[in-house]
């Protein structure tokens, strides 16, 4: 009869115990892959301005701001300044925006390679779209 070297079970469960922490360890050290909070936060801002933008009461003709303001060249040029103020209240001062739309453009140059949160609205005269970023 032959006898068989056995492991014994403390020793089984050392080198479990080890690879578990091991497999922790490791977990921690390169992490997983996170959601972008911040892109959601952008995209949560570029929505909420364009939905106050696109509620707002037009100041001479359309039936909201963003209508009135998309209309024509020169409503929009009317309209500019007062977009912009309207915008820059809206959003946080750690924010920085730019409103395209198809006769113009409010706010700032956007820098490349910053997240960019982004937001469009129809209207009947072409779409409007709200980009905003941290400054």
């Amino acid at each position: 009869m032959r006898e068989r070297g056995q492991l014994g079970l403390p020793v089984v469960e050392a080198a479990v115990g080890v690879l578990l922490v091991l497999a922790v360890i490791t977990g921690f050290a390169f992490g997983t892959p996170h959601p972008d909070g911040a892109q959601r936060q952008l995209d949560a801002y570029a929505r909420d301005t364009a939905a106050v933008l696109a509620a707002d009461a037009p100041r001479h003709a359309g039936s909201t701001r963003l209508e009135e303001v998309a209309a024509s060249d020169a409503s929009f040029e009317r309209e500019r300044d007062a977009l912009d103020r309207r915008v820059a209240r809206v959003l946080p001062a750690n924010c920085l925006y730019r409103v395209e739309t198809p006769h113009g453009t409010v706010g700032y140059p956007r820098p490349p390679g910053v997240p960019v949160g982004s937001a469009r609205v129809a209207t009947a005269n072409g779409a409007v779209v709200v980009e905003v970023w941290y400054a």
